[in-house]
């Protein structure tokens, strides 16, 4: 296409009409691969006689095309644009990247950008030439820096060997961006172009050293010619002139950015590179030198810059903000604060304090936009900007560090305010200063609770100098005095009347006119709830409560919101039941709404996709808190549905975690599974195939317990099929040989679910899996895999000895499987721990396969192998008893350790014991408690390891608590069992197998029988104890 039709084309896009609006599209959509198309955009986009705004089409079209299409995103895609095409429009857009206007600019520096980082340097070697040779020329020093600093925020954050590029960047421009800088700051009365020069060097200067000092710069010479430019920056007053009036507008005035981006570097020097504690040993002298000829001379210009908010001038936040972070890290040196002492009391009382009182600003914003006041105040991102929150670290940093001089100095400076306030009459109180000093009390709060004599003193200032507050005519200072309460909440009160006064202030609150007051107050409610010992406080206004909770979240979108819900929601357990169905009902409306926000937004972290996913939380603590009573699940079911739906699919991808584990929940604890939970299934397998197999050992858990709890609709439902379906799925996985180890184990793990909960029922689906796990069993490198991996060919024998050994015998891996399983199970390191099978689960499943083994008739089993299996099988249970009881009795020693929480790598000649649930658990407490193990263990337990040591131990996460049909099977009273069918059938075989044995594994064999009487009596005396308590 030639460029005058798409020029015509281009103007189309701009039509009114929605109709040739999208055939233009379509147009450039059929042409956009042709070759030349990209040239001609360029051609459009600097055409002096073309309009503006079909340039500025042009120029989003190019930009699109060339984020997408520049460099292949995949290893085998194929380049969309011809070579011959990519070098015309390299050699032609830094030409023309200044002498478009500024809107266009914008769009071929994002070009520029995904070229440089597709293309340089190897295939635009050239580029650090053109910009060395630019930044000679005046006309071009605007282009070359604008590339330049593409160019160098490249390597900004990367290190090592990736980092290599900078060393001649910096050598090749770094002596012409130092002259070109100081002709800069020589120009009287400089215009707002020369801030923008200046401010594309610091910023080149910036991205150049963040992670380390290049070798050029440590030349002291050259370090101190730009110093003296940063200082000479940094000192001077920034011109009056052509200040915008509005504040909002002059931050980003290109002076104070100039200002910013100075002490921004100045900053980074500083504690990056210029403490004397770090070990480098390069960086040690740079930091001496720094330390000694720089660092004072920066904190004396700082302190002359604060002096501005002190007299009422104006200073960015953002500059206030970096000062003070200056200013806090140079507390804890010694020469840095000898300096800063003399003064220490005019920046403490005149500027840092002033900067933590309620201020017009704040007013205003509290006035015309609750709303925004409240996500300022709770949004870590404006931290980053904010001159209070400096401050308050710079007041927890001094007493910190210098609290023996100042601590005592600053409470009696706030004591003095508290005593003003209280002696004013109401409408010449102090209000704002108040605000300030409490919220010094409340940011001091660790430090006045270990500190004598303030630590005896903190009821009483409570109820003297924060309680009034509850009622003040002033918003914030009622706002303040909520947030003040949770802060002390943990304190222990002398006097319970305190603690409970304080908590009815909180609750009052929630119901405040003003918006921030409800919001701090239920932030403060959290704190008393964590720190209430007597829930009969709250108990009876816990209706009103909730109902004050729904009401704010229907305003705000906030996740810490949701964290003070979940607070109470755990702490009641059980008696939130009444409350679960309306809960779970706001909370998914709360979800609803904010997924909406955050849809609308396209912001992932917005506060709106946060508070989604503390909502999601929520509702999987509620489920857990109401675990034992399974109606309510019936009940939540049809409000949970839509969210699992939809969530389950790439919509979710953000809350996937969250979202599986309340499908784990309702899997579980509902009555039973019902065919609406049910059609979640082919969402969670389409999910796992297409891309969420990170996610494999979350979705493992509803796996599991839809073929464990709904065994009968798992085998029969052909429509789905989801015997089919599974296979499908882990066949695919298992067969990838671009899967690594640690992706794969839930797969074997779900093999084991099938064949332990479908007995005798899925005999045609033996030989598929077993030939699939020995063809992987084959490459696996990792020795947990390979363990998981045996346990299903050990699982199978259990489900069906004959069968598995028949398909082993005609796929003729017999002899190899068994000699790889002997090999295994006989590996031990040298403090004689065993390397495989390391888990209470591990031993149980191997003696349940081998035990089934010695039931074959002589004519399926050699009579060479019975001897070697007996007495794997006798060390095994031997193995498998010791590890129970070391279990036992670490949990009699230790009631506290959170029931068995406890992984296999605590100490390398520790014999991995841990605690296995379905053994001797039967009371009914216990089994609910149980289940929850089962599923908080199913969902924690799965980490991946980055470990690539096969003896590493850290494989070997801990998921003893999954229930299974074998923890009803006692393997002591099984072998024994089958040995004594041994006996009966062929009593010959069976004797000439005992005389083979030498005196150790008959000793063994002997102590397994005695062991096998001993379980049999306590597993009758345990099922006589459960009828009891049932009958009871």
């Amino acid at each position: 296409m030639d460029l005058p039709s798409l020029a015509v084309i281009l103007q189309a896009a701009l039509s009114p009409n929605p109709d040739e609006r999208k055939a233009a599209e379509q147009s450039l959509n059929q042409y956009q691969y042709t070759p030349q198309h990209l040239v001609r955009l360029l051609q459009i986009i600097v055409d002096a006689n073309c309009d503006l705004a079909v340039k500025q089409v042009a120029s989003i079209h190019f930009k699109n095309f060339v984020a997408k299409n520049w460099s292949p995103h995949e290893p085998d895609e194929q380049q969309k644009i011809l070579p011959s095409d990519k070098d015309m429009v390299r050699q032609n857009i830094l030409v023309f990247v200044t002498q478009v206007p500024p809107l266009l600019r914008a769009q071929l520096g994002e070009c520029i950008k995904t070229i440089i980082h597709a293309d340089y340097p190897e295939q635009w070697p050239s580029l650090l030439q053109w910009v060395k040779y630019n930044l000679q020329q005046d006309q071009q020093v605007y282009g070359a820096l604008f590339v330049l600093r593409i160019l160098a925020r490249k390597y900004e954050f990367k290190s090592d060997e990736e980092r290599t590029p900078v060393y001649l960047i910096v050598e090749e421009t770094f002596p012409h961006l130092l002259n070109i800088f100081n002709r800069l700051v020589q120009i009287p009365n400089p215009s707002l172009e020369v801030a923008d020069l200046i401010k594309l060097i610091c910023k080149i200067f910036w991205s150049s050293i963040y992670l380390e000092i290049p070798k050029q710069l440590l030349d002291s010479d050259v370090f101190n010619a730009w110093m003296i430019l940063f200082l000479n920056i940094l000192e001077r007053p920034v011109p009056l002139e052509g200040q915008p009036a509005d504040p909002e507008i002059r931050k980003s005035w290109g002076w104070w950015k100039v200002k910013k981006w100075t002490v921004h570097i100045l900053n980074r020097l500083y504690t990056r590179f210029g403490d004397l504690k770090l070990h480098k040993p390069e960086n040690r002298a740079f930091a001496q030198v720094f330390q000694k000829n720089y660092a004072g001379k920066i904190l004396e210009c700082h302190l002359n810059l604060l002096n501005m908010v002190r007299v009422g001038g104006y200073l960015p936040d953002r500059v206030t903000n970096l000062i003070l972070q200056y200013l806090s890290n140079s507390i804890s040196k010694n020469s840095m604060y000898q300096l800063l002492q003399p003064r220490l009391d005019v920046l403490l009382f005149e500027i840092i304090f002033p900067l933590m009182c309620f201020n017009d600003n704040d007013q205003k914003l509290w006035n015309e936009d609750p709303h925004e006041y409240v996500r300022k105040g709770y949004d870590i991102i404006e931290d980053l900007y904010s001159p209070r929150t400096a401050a308050m670290d710079f007041v927890s940093e001094m007493v910190r560090k210098r609290g023996k001089e100042n601590l005592q100095k600053f409470i009696q400076f706030l004591v003095e305010i508290f005593r003003r306030y209280d002696e004013s009459p109401a409408e010449y109180k102090p209000y704002r200063q108040k605000d300030g000093a409490l919220l010094a009390i409340g940011a001091l709060c660790d430090k006045l609770k270990q500190t004598e004599p303030y630590k005896f003193e903190l009821e009483r200032m409570l109820v003297q100098h924060v309680f009034p507050e509850f009622s003040s005519p002033a918003g914030h200072l009622r706002a303040k005095a909520a947030w003040v309460a949770g802060q002390y909440a943990h304190i222990n009160f002398a006097d319970q009347n305190n603690f409970r006064k304080a908590l009815h202030s909180v609750v009052s609150g929630l119901r405040d006119p003003e918006l921030p007051v409800r919001v701090d107050s239920v932030f403060a409610l959290r704190s008393f709830v964590e720190a209430c010992k007597d829930l009969g406080e709250i108990r009876p206004i816990l209706p009103q409560l909730l109902d004050e909770f729904f009401k704010l979240m229907n305003e705000v979108e906030n996740e810490d919101l949701v964290f003070s819900l979940e607070t109470i929601v755990d702490k009641f357990g059980e008696e939130m039941a009444p409350y679960a169905l309306g809960l779970c009902q706001n909370l998914a409306a709360a979800f609803w709404k904010c997924m909406n926000t955050a849809e609308a937004e396209d912001e992932a972290d917005d506060p709106g996709a946060l508070a989604a996913v503390g909502c999601l939380r929520a509702i999987s603590t509620i489920l857990e808190s109401v675990s034992r009573l399974p109606h309510l699940f019936v009940q939540v079911e049809p409000t949970l549905l839509p969210i699992m739906r939809r969530m389950l699919t790439t919509d979710g991808q953000e809350v996937f975690e969250e979202i599986l584990e309340i499908v784990s929940y309702m899997t579980f604890f509902s009555p039973t599974i019902s065919l609406e939970m049910w059609s979640l299934w082919p969402s969670m397998m389409e999910a796992l195939t297409d891309w969420a197999i990170d996610f494999f050992p979350n979705i493992l858990v509803p796996l599991d317990n839809y073929i464990s709890r709904s065994t009968e609709h798992f085998l029969t439902c052909k429509d789905p099929d989801y015997q089919q379906s599974l296979w499908n799925v882990l066949s695919s996985i298992m067969t990838d040989k671009n899967m690594e180890d640690n992706d794969i184990e839930p797969a074997p793990k779900l093999i084991e679910v099938v064949f332990q909960n479908c007995k005798g029922q899925v005999d045609h689906w033996v030989e598929p899996y077993l030939r699939i796990t020995i063809e992987r069993l084959r490459r696996a490198e990792k020795s947990y895999l390979k363990c998981l991996l045996m346990q299903v060919i050990a699982d199978a024998l259990y489900y069906n000895a004959t069968l598995t050994l028949g398909i082993l015998q005609k796929l003729g891996v017999a002899t190899e499987v068994f000699n790889l399983w002997f090999q295994m199970l006989q590996q031990v390191k040298k403090s004689g721990v065993r390397v495989n099978f390391k888990r209470e689960h591990d031993k149980k499943v191997c003696c349940l396969g081998l035990t089934a083994l010695l039931a074959l008739p002589a004519d399926q089993l050699p009579g060479e192998a019975l001897e070697p299996i007996f007495k794997a099988t006798l060390d095994l249970l031997i193995a498998y008893k010791d590890q129970v009881a070391e279990a036992a009795k670490e949990e009699e020693g230790d009631d506290d350790d959170m029931n068995g929480f406890q992984t296999d790598d605590e100490e390398e000649d520790d014999d991995g014991s841990d605690k296995e649930m379905g053994v001797d658990v039967e009371d009914g407490d216990e089994a609910d408690s149980a289940r929850l193990q089962k599923l908080a263990a199913q969902a924690k337990s799965f980490r991946p390891t980055d470990d690539d040591d096969d003896d590493s131990d850290e494989d070997y996460s801990d998921d003893e608590e999954l229930q299974s049909p074998i923890d009803e099977v006692d393997p002591f009273v099984f072998f024994m069992d089958i040995v004594k069918g041994m006996q009966a059938t062929d009593l010959g075989q069976f004797q000439n197998l005992m005389q083979r044995l030498d005196f150790h594994y008959q000793a063994l064999a002997s102590g397994i029988s005695q062991h096998a009487d001993q379980r049999r009596a306590e597993i009758e005396k345990e099922k006589l104890e459960k009828a009891a308590a049932v009958t009871s």
